[in-house]
């Protein structure tokens, strides 16, 4: 059961169990992990649900907290349902690459399939911030590209505090 909150005409915001709760307050992993989460195929917030109870279940990863819900229009490729967006703070003792590639593996468990950039999609999973770290490879840009100016992000983000 979700607490449905409506921002405006096309952003609502949704409260429940798992989201927008503050989880653990210590740990003892070694980096703190900002990601984002999202997905606008099938039952996205039962299959969020059902990634915060895989996390749990992982000794490598503490659970800090989790924003609420937002659900938001598409960008980039308009033409497909609205996403359902959420970030959840985390400690982690992996690396950066060896966490991207955890996400990854983690997608693929959920479903993930990559056709064209902005397709619809199960479950995308992305690092914002990584323990304060800027990184620039060829497959990892920390912070993310242009999170400032998703609505995605920072209204999670904002409620967070």
């Amino acid at each position: 059961m979700y607490l449905k909150r409506r921002l405006s005409k096309s952003l609502t915001t949704f409260k429940g169990l798992y989201f927008g709760q503050k989880r653990k307050s210590f740990s003892t992993k070694r980096y703190q992990v900002t990601i984002g989460i999202g997905g606008n195929v099938g039952d996205v917030k039962r299959r969020f649900n059902h990634l915060l109870v895989f996390l749990q279940a992982d000794v490598r990863v503490d659970i800090i907290k989790t924003s609420l819900i937002l659900k938001n229009p598409p960008f980039g490729f308009i033409d497909q349902d609205d996403f359902f967006n959420s970030i959840i703070v985390l400690q982690v003792n992996m690396q950066a690459r060896a966490f991207l590639d955890y996400l990854m593996r983690l997608e693929k468990k959920f479903g993930r399939c990559r056709s064209f950039a902005n397709a619809p999609r199960t479950l995308d999973l992305d690092i914002i911030f990584f323990d304060n770290r800027v990184i620039k490879t060829d497959i990892l840009t920390v912070p993310h590209v242009d999170w400032f100016n998703r609505e995605s992000v920072t209204i999670p983000l904002a409620g967070m505090r």
